[in-house]
This record gives C-alpha cells, structure tokens and sequence, in this order.
C-alpha cells in the first residue's frame, strides 16, 4: 500500500485536484497512463476500507486511509460529491487518534474504562471504514462512466478505452447486489444509455453495447425499458444479429427480462421473420441463439405472433435444424472443426431446463447467465417439439388457442417432413414428448 501513496504527491496531485475542479472536462489534461495509475490507486484505497471495515487489516491498510485523510485538503478538494467521503476520512483521524493517546487511567476500573473507548472507538472506525469503501466506490463508478462516456463520442478515436470500459460496466452491474442510487445517478448524469444507444451496431463496439443494454435492463427495469423499447436499440439489435451472437444474445436476455411489452414491440416493429431467418445462419453459435429466442417467444407470444412464426416457415426451418449436423435423430453432415463442449446439467436453452418423461414436459426457471443454449454439444435435438411444449406451457395464449396452435404444428410437421420415420418421431415428439 505505501508504493502506491506517491501517487498522491505533487505533481500528479496537483494535475489530479485541477481535473476534479472542473467537472465538464474531468481529467483532460491527465495522460492515460496517470488515469489508469489514479484508478489503480482509488481500488487499492477501496480495498483497504474494506479490509479495515472487516477487521482483517488494521496496520497497512487503516495507515493509507490516514495518509489519504491527511492528504484530503489537496487532493478532494473542489469537488462537492466527495464532502461525506472527506467527513468520514476525518473521523476515522480523530477515532484513530483517540485510540492512540487514550490514557490507561488509575486501578482497574481506570484500566477497564480506557479498554471499552478503545473497543468502542475500533467498531465506529470500522463503520466509518465501510462508508469510506462506498464512497470510493461511488467514486470510481462516475469516473469510470464518465470516461465511457467520451471514449464512445470521441468517434472511434478511444474503441479500445471504450470496449475495456464496456466490460468494466456491464461487471459492475452485474456485481451490485442491491439497487446503488449513486451509481444510478451517474449513469443518468452521463447519459450512459444514449452513448451505448448511440454505437449499437458498431462493428468495433456494437458487442460490448448489447451486453451493456442488458445489463443496464437488469440494473434497473424502471428506468430503462421504456428507452429500450421507445429507442432505436430494438432495431440496431435485429440489424447486428446475423453478424455477431452478442446483439442475439442480448435480445434473449432482454425478453427473458421486459418479457411480453419486448415480443408485442418485435411483432409491431416486423422484426420477428428476421430473426427467423437466423435459423438458417452458417454461423452455428447464431442458430442456436436463435433458436432460443423462438422458444422465447412461443413462450411469452400471444396468438398473433405464433401464427406469424408459424406462417414465416418456422416449423420447416426447426427440422432442418433436427436434420443438421449438431441436430439429434437425423443427422447429415459432421463438421470437424467444432470442438465438442461439455454439455450442462439438464439444460437445452439459457434460462430454462427442459425434462422429457412420459407424462410430458416441465420448465423450469434459472438465472445463472450460462450459455448452455451454445455450449450444448446438440443444441438443435427436438427442436419442433421443444418449441411446441413453450407454446402449450407459455403465459401468452389461452387453453383453446393453445389446443389450436398445436395442431397447426401437427399439421406443418406433416407437410414438411421428408420421410415418414421422420413424421412419425417428431409428431409422437410433440404429442407424447421426447424420450431422454
């Protein structure tokens, strides 16, 4: 911890309170490297608040925060969201201060007395220490926001900056285990979403944005869902997906959160028959995630959407996935530059697990973020089927109209089907389910 202190010292101090008294430009005048050196420093200061605030540190790490209380007038002055941090910096000074001056007193009564303010002094530095830790927290966020910010508007000058900070926010996010009103407040301060809006689709940065539109969704629904589905992140999304699994991968986690408002808004938009075309993708990672999404949306979809799945040739298009090489009962061709992937605990798709048995199906939710609808080593086995269940068990169709839309999928299976072996196992698939 004390090589890391001289960072603090003049000049870099001085360059550093400049940069915090003029918020509209911060850190302007600093090279990148002293940037990431003054990140460097603010996580090593986080990291001892909280070692001291656990109680698993109290010489190294309780000094730097001394140092840095003593350091506070040069450099946390000029910047007014950093007045608590200042305020418990110099309380943990005085506690520290108290414990160290404090007399033993006369007899023991004296003795005992001056143990139970040094105990109770130890516990307030402890409080005070994890108050420090979120500040300084609260602290690298709007830094690190406001630089992904300018590194997204700086018109590919900062993709690098900007792909590292994607990643820094969406793990962020992600980490917070309960709603942060100052991290809140800095991403709508900045105007994160509109930056990340803004560079969907960019085939430097469009990847890291989509995962950054998901987490922001995830972070917070009431804030972000009505720009996600008013923007224009829906169309830049569709647009990028037959490129890249990452703007897929996001539209699934995005349905999986804003649920039926984001399938009506797909259907409304006529964005549904292009991600149905994805089934018919070169790229493997996409038709499995596209395959996803159509159990998403059988899942979630009203009637009108089913039948606008069902007419763009969705059945037709599940077979030849059946058929294809990483398919399950009809396999055609064999692709030896696939790596064979361990397969996960029971799972088909991302986000549900799929358990065949006589007496049918049954869904179940998981939120563990894996890619199993990828990984999977037969992604595609009992596609039809897989997505006749979603339908029969989703929240969007009614008992008749469910009855309706199954025998309409009998029905295209029967037309579509290229043997009668082929029509036979996939129609006792979908009626009776699959055998494990």
């Amino acid at each position: 911890m004390a090589a890391l202190l001289p960072i603090f010292t003049a000049p870099a101090s001085d360059k550093i309170n400049r940069s915090l008294a003029s918020p509209a430009s911060p850190f302007s005048s600093i090279p990148m490297e002293e940037e990431e050196d003054f990140l460097k420093v603010l996580r090593a200061l986080r990291d001892a608040a909280r070692r001291v605030e656990c109680g698993r540190d109290d010489g190294p790490a309780l000094h730097a925060l001394l140092a840095l209380e003593a350091s506070a007038d040069d450099l946390l002055a000029g910047d007014p969201d950093l007045g608590t941090l200042r305020r418990l910096l110099a309380r943990i000074g005085a506690l520290a201060w108290s414990i160290r001056f404090a007399g033993e007193g006369g007899g023991v009564v004296g003795y005992l007395r001056a143990r139970c303010r040094r105990c109770k002094a130890r516990r307030r530095i402890k409080r005070a220490a994890g108050g420090v830790a979120g500040e300084i927290q609260a602290w690298i966020d709007r830094e690190n926001v406001a630089r992904l910010v300018a590194a997204l508007r700086s018109d590919g000058a900062a993709d690098a900056s900007a792909r590292a900070r994607l990643k820094e926010l969406e793990a962020r996010l992600l980490s917070v285990g309960r709603f942060d009103s100052r991290l809140q407040r800095a991403l709508l301060q900045h105007g994160v979403f509109a930056a990340v809006e803004a560079r969907l689709g960019d085939p430097a940065v469009g990847d890291g944005c989509a995962a950054a539109v998901l987490a922001l969704v995830r972070f917070n629904k009431d804030v972000f869902v009505g720009p996600v589905l008013m923007g224009r992140a829906i169309g830049a999304l569709v647009a990028s997906a037959s490129t890249s699994p990452a703007p897929l991968r996001a539209l699934n986690g995005l349905v999986a959160a804003i649920r039926s408002p984001l399938v009506d808004e797909l259907h409304a938009r006529g964005e549904l028959p292009l991600l149905v075309a994805l089934l018919c993708s070169a790229d493997p990672r996409i038709r499995a995630l596209a395959l996803e999404f159509a159990l998403r949306i059988g899942y979630y979809g009203r009637k009108e959407i089913v039948d606008a799945l069902l007419a763009e040739g969705l059945v037709k298009r599940l077979l030849c996935l059946q058929r294809s090489d990483l398919g399950g009962s009809f396999p055609e061709t064999y692709d030896p530059h696939s790596s064979p992937q361990e397969k996960s605990d029971g799972g088909i798709i991302k986000g549900v697990t799929f358990f065949a048995g006589i007496l049918g199906w049954r869904r179940e939710e998981e939120d563990d973020g894996s890619d199993a609808a990828v990984s999977s080593p037969r992604p595609f086995v009992s596609a039809v089927a897989r997505f006749a269940v979603q339908v029969e068990v989703g929240e969007g169709l009614s008992q008749r109209e469910k009855r309706a839309a199954k025998l309409e999928i009998l029905r295209r299976v029967r037309e579509a089907a290229v043997s009668p072996a082929e029509e036979a196992t996939v129609l006792a698939e979908v009626l009776w389910g699959a055998t494990p």
